[in-house]
């Protein structure tokens, strides 16, 4: 090729500055957002190549082995949708990106002027127009066969005699993740336990087989996506089926689209193919943002190293993950990354922490989630907010003490911490009544205790951070050097004994250290699987946040609601029947109102105060609500526009305050 064919190819490739990978950006529609006209919202997709062999590409699991272009190279394609104004001089030059949880997202319409954007990244999911998807390849063995491999199925709660059940999913019905599917019988296992803590029973082989026994008498119509029992199942255990299943799909490409998109809109001018970038040189800075699963994606994203660019730009200057505390276990082959730390999941079984710390407990080397961008020069400046659930149902004790529960673990200078104490996964409704709806399969009532407040602030406080330098809150978290975290049991969190409801003990989704095999690279969550279910080598110490007499955690941003109770707020419920009935219910929290009176107290024997000896009026509540919200304000841990509302909400509560 000539000199001059060489320059017209490389112009090609980088689109007037875009980035190689962002092969093309197809604009599908384009219109008036309808909540807000100033805003335009644009949808279409996105196509990518990855060079295998380029330094930012090569940590995606099996890359090796995915099909290839004529130049050797890996493609995917995504959805996308990208709000902004209209007018653009009214931008504020931010770019937003949300993740998407299991392909659900939103865009915003900011009054600030930000560009919000969404985009497909979970290659397991089913092709909806509802949802934000991704199209990424399978791997092949070098000479073209499929490559074969462990998964297994778990099955509970299913009726009395049921012969029969499909296999679809991963670890607990493998919530939002790819439906693997058996190949073979050679080498199936089923296990059943009647407790997620015994110690499980093999089912012999006799007494199973991968058939339909619904019209037909064991061993069944003969189907690979059926299961059935000669004697059928007992709802008082749950199975585990283990299986060969095939065709891994290159999952962790996701983290490599995300990229590729922000970097573009950030970057570039236009596609390949000359297609423009709608935001072309309005973009001045990138914050992402991701709730529970989409929040461990983000620390995952940032550990793998993808915060850099092909070009080795930074993609997000900032990022702000809310209410997770592990991993998103998807670089590894046979991932299910909408799994939600149930039994046999990975996710928390190597690094989770900001700062460097040996895992000698599990015998992995010092690590930390920025090791790699700080290789590069390309850590984002972090907000990470989590919740009381996220230590009894996400395992979030290693994140603050490692997993020797020994120390507190220090947040490096580009890291700020929230913890809102005393709230259910991703918060409750607030408000200021006294009862409170049901909690799904859960014995206590839902918890109320609000956390949007607190991440309104906060990500207000990042923004700023960002764009303009200023410095955020400082961080505000229990630590095991001030007495604030303690073991999960009522004694040692101050737990108090009240007549007729649970005591937190025994409701800890317990932190357990995984045997997966030795071609699994725990540290890093990459690499194969090849023992499933896994093999529990041991229970790991964890720590919850300690309480005060009523109950309530005492540490952390304390919401306006926590600092006026109506009742005890706990991160933990327990589940009212079924298999696991008497554990921890999800990640759902709980409510215990107060008794309205002394009398009421003293007749139920609860140990707590009354709302009548805690409050002497309604004007008495109010204002106490007015002076908790005044004094979050200040600290910035509350907007003034949220303050108003909440003090609305208290003077107009139904509560009885006498």
């Amino acid at each position: 090729m000539t000199r001059k064919g060489i320059l017209v190819a490389v112009a090609l490739l980088s689109g007037s500055g875009a980035q190689a990978a962002v092969t093309q950006f197809e604009v599908q529609s384009r219109k008036p957002f309808a909540s807000d006209p100033h805003f335009e919202l644009i949808e279409g997709r996105f196509s990518g190549a990855l060079d295998p062999a380029d330094m930012h590409n090569r940590i995606i699991n099996d890359i090796k082995l995915a099909p290839r272009d004529g130049r050797g190279r890996v493609g995917y394609s995504a959805t996308f949708k990208l709000l902004k104004p209209i007018d653009m001089k009214a931008a504020s030059g931010l770019l937003v990106y949300d993740v998407p949880n299991r392909g659900h997202g939103m865009v915003t319409a900011f009054p600030q002027g930000h560009v919000s954007v969404i985009s497909g990244w979970q290659g397991d999911l089913a092709d909806d127009p509802s949802l934000q998807t991704i199209t990424v390849p399978v791997a092949r063995n070098p000479d073209g066969s499929p490559i074969i491999g462990p998964a297994i199925a778990r099955f509970m709660d299913m009726p009395a005699g049921t012969t029969t059940m499909t296999i679809a999913g991963g670890p607990a019905g493998g919530i939002g993740g790819h439906n693997f599917l058996p190949v073979t019988e050679k080498g199936a296992r089923l296990i059943k336990a009647d407790s997620d803590a015994a110690q499980p029973v093999e089912v012999p082989r006799s007494d199973w087989a991968f058939g339909d026994c619904m019209s037909t008498a064991f061993p069944g119509k003969p189907d690979l996506r059926k299961l059935c029992l000669r004697d059928g199942f007992d709802p008082k255990f749950a199975y585990t089926l283990s299986f060969q299943t095939q065709d891994p799909k290159l999952l962790s490409i996701g983290f490599a689209a995300t990229r590729d998109l922000v970097s573009f809109l950030r970057y570039g001018k236009s596609d390949a193919a000359g297609n423009p970038n709608p935001v072309a040189g309005q973009i001045h800075w990138a914050i992402g943002r991701g709730v529970s699963q989409s929040g461990n994606y983000l620390r995952s994203f940032l550990h793998l190293g993808f915060n850099a660019a092909e070009n080795g730009r930074i993609v997000f200057d900032g990022i702000n993950p809310l209410i997770a505390a592990r991993q998103n276990p998807m670089n590894f082959r046979f991932a299910n990354p909408g799994g939600a730390a149930n039994l046999y999941e990975p996710g928390s079984d190597g690094v989770v922490w900001w700062t460097r710390y040996a895992d000698t407990t599990r015998g992995l080397p010092e690590a930390s989630l920025l090791d790699r961008c700080n290789a590069t020069a390309t850590c984002p400046k972090i907000a990470e907010e989590l919740g009381s659930s996220e230590f009894w149902g996400l395992r979030a004790s290693p994140d603050f003490v490692g997993t020797d529960a020994k120390t507190d673990l220090p947040l490096p200078a580009n890291v700020r911490r929230y913890y809102t104490p005393g709230v259910t996964h991703g918060g409750g409704r607030g408000g200021f009544e006294l009862t409170s709806g049901p909690a799904p399969g859960c014995m206590l009532a839902s918890n109320p205790n609000p956390a949007s407040d607190t991440y309104n602030a906060i990500f207000e406080a990042l923004v700023q951070w960002v764009t303009q330098g200023v410095p955020p809150p400082p961080s505000s978290y229990p630590k095991l050097a001030d007495g604030d975290l303690v073991a999960p049991t009522a004694t040692a969190m101050g737990f108090p004994a009240i007549p007729g409801q649970p005591q937190p003990d025994g409701h800890l989704n317990t932190l357990l250290q995984y045997d997966f095999g030795s071609s699994f690279n725990a540290a890093d969550l990459s690499g194969a699987i090849s023992i499933q279910p896994p093999h529990i080598v041991r229970v790991l110490p964890s720590l919850v946040p300690r309480t005060d007499a009523d109950g309530n955690e005492i540490a952390g941003i304390r919401s306006v609601l926590m600092q006026a109770p109506l009742g005890t707020y706990l991160g933990w419920n327990v589940v009212a029947k079924g298999y696991e009935a008497g554990q921890g219910c999800g990640f759902q929290g709980g409510y215990i109102p107060f008794a309205r009176t002394k009398a009421e107290r003293l007749a139920n024997n609860d140990p707590r105060l009354s709302l009548e000896e805690r409050y002497s009026s309604r004007a008495d509540y109010v204002a106490r609500v007015k002076t908790a919200a005044e004094k979050l304000v200040s600290q910035r841990y509350l907007m003034p526009k949220d303050a108003d509302r909440i003090v609305r909400e208290a003077e107009t509560s139904k509560a009885f305050v006498p």
